[in-house]
């Protein structure tokens, strides 16, 4: 019996256990009958050389790495908030946005070389997780200060609550990936990524769209936006399962909380905007 490991998300398609060649693309084939794994093009079989044990990724070391990352994020934000000035004039408005830019800019860069580096780094995926936290406290506390009643505990309850509804339907229904799906979800992921650089350019020139102000054009655009971080949470689901059943090594598990971290943090930034949109007068 075979099982096939496939990257579901752009953010693990550098994974060095894909890229193998010993039973097909990235697979690990399963003797069956209580056997044991073989893969990574180890020889196995009578007479072969003892293979080299190492730790697997496990739900726990997952559970465990994410939650690091998580804390380097919430922690970082925090910090943020705190030590920037306290939001009384225009002047320290811009000075938030300016943060918010730098800490986004930064976070893009990391998970440009988180995606295609071919052995993860732990260091750099939380190099990228400090850098979203930077971003997320200076723009979470401009939007608490423009909008105010309790938005950001709104958007950060409503992130945590995706989350979990879609870990449950995802266990509950059982849902399966195909390739549909994957290829679906990661040209809208690239495509909307494409349309916002877009309406960058073209707001430098005063030709925007409109798709980040807070109108009509903005809300179906931040709705678009938290629907495709749903489905990114499946193909994040998707690897993990997929990845414990398959034996790949413990350091996988920063990759899996890295793709984690991107979903939810596109989620939170989404629902954050819905949020103001509504509350608006």
């Amino acid at each position: 019996m075979e099982e096939t490991m496939q990257s579901n998300n752009p953010v693990f398609s550098r994974s060095e256990e894909f890229n193998r060649s010993s039973s097909g693309y990235g697979t690990t084939t399963y003797q069956g009958n209580g056997a044991g794994y073989e893969g990574y093009g180890a020889p196995t079989g009578f007479g072969a050389p003892p293979t080299e044990r190492t730790e697997r990724m496990t739900i726990d070391s997952v559970v465990q790495s994410t939650a690091i990352t998580l804390a380097v994020v919430i922690g970082v934000a925090g910090a943020t908030w705190m030590m920037t000035p306290a939001i009384d004039d225009t002047a320290a408005l811009g000075t938030l946005y300016g943060i918010a830019i730098v800490g986004s800019g930064l976070a893009f860069v990391l998970s440009l070389v988180n995606s295609f580096k071919r052995v993860v780094s732990p260091a750099l995926v939380l190099a990228f997780a400090a850098a979203e936290g930077l971003c997320l406290g200076a723009l979470s506390k401009s939007f608490d200060a423009m909008f105010g009643g309790g938005i950001v505990i709104q958007a950060v309850i409503g992130t945590f609550a995706a989350f979990a509804g879609t870990l449950a339907a995802y266990k509950y229904f059982n849902i399966q990936v195909n390739n549909k799906f994957r290829t679906f979800v990661i040209a809208a992921m690239f495509g909307m990524v494409a349309l916002s650089l877009m309406e960058i350019v073209l707001g430098l020139f005063g030709t925007g769209l409109g798709i980040f102000e807070l109108g009509a054009m903005g809300l179906l655009f931040s709705i678009g936006g938290l629907v495709l971080g749903v489905f990114m949470l499946i193909l994040d689901f998707d690897f993990v399962e997929q990845g414990v059943r398959n034996g790949l090594p413990a350091r996988e598990s920063w990759r899996a909380s890295f793709g984690l971290l991107v979903s939810l943090v596109w989620i939170y930034t989404n629902l954050l905007r819905i949020l103001a949109i509504l509350q608006q007068d």
